[in-house]
C-alpha cells in the first residue's frame, strides 16, 4: 500500500526537527513491519473470500444461501380417511440387505408394506453378511422404542415373534420391486396359509409413484422420524456438528473415492496399474456383482464415476468456495490415502474426517462397526450448509431427501459427464483454471443445488421394469407428497 504523498508544512517540519536516533528508526520500523503482517493476515481472509467483483454478501448468499426453503415445508399429516391401524395376529420379518442407508430405506418400505397388508411389523434384522460385515443389531443403530412408539397410530410394531410362532412354518416371499399397492393387496392372500412371512430382502420393495398419499407420508414419517438414530449415535454426531460450526460454514462432502465403489463401477482414472489390478480382481470375486469387464475410459466419459479427490478441489475453487472453508469428508478410507487427498487438501488446508474431529476415545465403540460410523458421517451430512456427493449412491440419496424434506438445504449435486469434459480440457492445456473454468462451471450448476421440484419420471424409452428403475427415487426427492408451501396446507 503506497504511502501517501507528504504535505509541504511535512516538509518544513521534517528540516526544522533534529534527525532521531537510528534505535527509534529500528523501533518504528519493526512497528510498521508489524502492522502491515497483521494488516495483511486479515487481508488474506477477505481476498480469500471474494475473489470475484460480487460483494461480500452476494458471495455469501451465492456459496451458502438457500433462500430459507423457498417457502415449502414437511407435510406429513394424516388425512381423514386414514384408519388408525390393529393389531393383527399375523407378522412380517424382514432380514434388511446392504449397507446403512440402503436398509434404512428398506425398513421404511416395510413399514409401508405392513400397513397395506394389515401386518405386524417384527423389527428388522439388519444385514451382517455385506461387503462391511457389520455385527451392529437394530437396537446399536436406531433408537427402537422410538421406532415402535412414534409409529403405533401407523403400524403395530413388535420386538419378536411370540414364542409360539416361532417354530410355525412361514412363507418365504422375495417381494416384486418396485410394486404398488394392489400387488401387496394380492399378496395379503398368503395369510389364508401363513401367520408368518418372511421377506429376505427389504430394498426396494414399493414404488416410488402412484401410491395413495397416507402410504407415502407414511414413509416420510417412518424415515425422517421414526428412525432416529441410539442416542450415543445422536450425541457425538451433534457434539461434532457443534465443533464444525464453531469454524463458521461448513461443507459435507461424501467422497466416493473408496475401494468398494472404485471396483464396483470399474473407475480406475489416475490411478496406477498395480491399483487398477488390485480393483478388477476384487469385482471379479464379488460374486453379486455381475458386470466384471468393464472399460473405465467409457465410464468416465459418461459420467459414471465418482469424481477423485483432485476433481472435487478443482470443482469447489471454480463454484468460488475459498481455501479456509472447513470441509468435512464423510466417507470411509479413501483409496489410496494421501497419495490422492494431497492435492484436495492444498487447495482447501480444513480438510477433516470424523476420526480428526473426533477423539479416540469418543470413536472407540463405533470404530469397528462401520454403519454406525456412516450414521455419523449422516448427521453432519444432513446438518451441513452445503452437502456435496462426489457421486450418486444410497448415502448420497438418502442425505438429498432429508435436505429437501427439511427445508431444501443447499444440495450442489456435480455433473460429472459435463466435468469431466472440462476437466480433460485442462489437461489437454485447452482451458485454464481461473475465470473462465469458474464461469463454466457455475452455469453448468445452477439449477443443480437442491431447489424444490417434482420428482423426476422414469427415462424416455424405458420400458417393464425398467421405467420404474429408472424413475428418481422417492426417497431422494419426496416431493410433492410430504412436501408442500406453508400457506397451502
Amino acid at each position: 500500500m503506497a504511502n501517501p504523498r507528504p504535505s509541504s508544512h511535512r516538509l518544513l517540519r521534517s528540516r526544522l526537527v533534529p534527525p532521531p536516533s537510528i534505535s527509534c528508526y529500528v523501533l518504528v520500523l519493526l512497528a510498521f513491519s508489524a502492522f502491515i503482517f497483521l494488516f495483511s493476515q486479515r487481508q488474506i481472509t477477505v481476498v480469500d473470500r471474494n475473489p470475484s467483483d460480487e460483494s461480500f454478501e452476494d458471495l455469501k448468499e451465492r456459496l451458502w444461501g438457500s433462500a430459507s426453503g423457498y417457502g415449502y415445508r414437511p407435510c406429513v399429516k394424516r388425512t381423514q380417511k386414514y384408519a388408525a391401524p390393529q393389531k393383527w395376529n399375523r407378522y412380517l420379518t424382514v432380514r434388511s440387505n446392504g449397507g446403512l442407508n440402503q436398509m434404512r430405506t428398506g425398513i421404511c418400505d416395510m413399514v409401508a408394506v405392513a400397513r397395506l397388508m394389515n401386518a405386524t411389523l417384527v423389527i428388522p434384522q439388519l444385514d451382517k453378511r455385506s461387503f462391511w460385515q457389520d455385527t451392529s443389531t437394530f437396537s446399536d443403530i436406531f433408537d427402537e422404542s422410538h421406532f415402535i412408539n412414534s409409529l403405533e397410530g401407523d403400524v403395530h410394531i413388535v420386538r419378536e415373534l411370540p414364542k409360539e410362532l416361532e417354530s410355525a412354518p412361514r412363507a418365504r416371499k422375495h417381494f416384486t420391486s418396485w410394486s404398488g399397492a394392489s400387488y401387496y393387496e394380492e399378496m395379503s392372500q398368503l395369510w389364508k396359509d401363513y401367520q408368518v412371512i418372511h421377506v429376505p430382502k427389504s430394498d426396494s420393495r414399493l414404488a416410488n409413484n402412484d401410491l395413495p398419499i397416507d402410504i407415502q407420508r407414511l414413509r416420510c414419517r417412518a424415515m425422517y422420524d421414526a428412525l432416529r438414530f441410539s442416542n450415543p449415535i445422536e450425541r457425538l454426531g451433534k457434539k461434532l456438528v457443534e465443533r464444525l460450526k464453531s469454524h463458521g460454514q461448513y461443507i459435507a462432502l461424501h467422497l466416493r473415492f473408496e475401494k468398494d465403489m472404485l471396483s464396483f463401477t470399474g473407475c480406475t482414472y489416475g490411478l496406477n496399474d498395480m491399483e487398477a489390478e488390485e480393483l478388477r480382481i476384487m469385482r471379479e470375486i464379488t460374486n453379486h456383482w455381475k458386470l466384471k469387464d468393464i472399460n473405465s475410459t467409457e465410464q468416465r466419459l459418461g459420467g459414471f464415476c465418482p469424481l477423485t479427490p483432485k476433481e472435487v478441489g478443482i470443482f469447489l475453487q471454480a463454484l468460488g468456495y475459498p481455501s479456509s472453508t472447513w470441509i468435512y469428508v464423510a466417507a470411509g478410507e479413501i483409496y489410496g490415502g494421501e497419495t490422492y487427498l494431497s492435492d484436495l487438501r492444498s487447495r482447501f488446508p480444513n480438510l477433516v474426517f470424523k476420526e480428526t474431529l473426533a477423539t479416540k476415545e469418543e470413536l472407540k465403540d463405533f470404530s469397528s462397526h462401520s454403519s454406525q460410523t456412516a450414521a455419523i458421517d449422516y448427521i453432519i451430512s444432513v446438518e451441513s450448509d452445503v452437502f456435496v456427493p462426489s457421486y450418486t449412491g444410497n448415502m448420497a440419496r438418502a442425505v438429498e431427501g432429508h435436505r429437501r424434506f427439511l427445508g431444501h438445504r443447499k444440495t450442489i449435486n456435480p455433473d460429472r459427464k459435463g466435468l469431466v469434459e472440462l476437466f480433460d480440457m485442462i489437461d489437454r492445456g485447452e482451458l485454464k483454471e481461473g475465470a473462465k473454468l469458474s464461469s463454466l462451471v457455475s452455469e453448468m450448476h445452477k439449477y443443480r443445488q437442491g431447489a424444490p421440484r417434482k420428482r423426476y419420471g422414469s427415462l424416455p424409452g424405458s420400458k417393464g421394469r425398467d421405467r420404474l428403475r429408472t424413475e428418481e427415487s422417492f426417497y431422494e426427492n419426496p416431493f410433492p407428497e410430504c412436501i408442500c408451501l406453508a400457506d397451502k396446507h
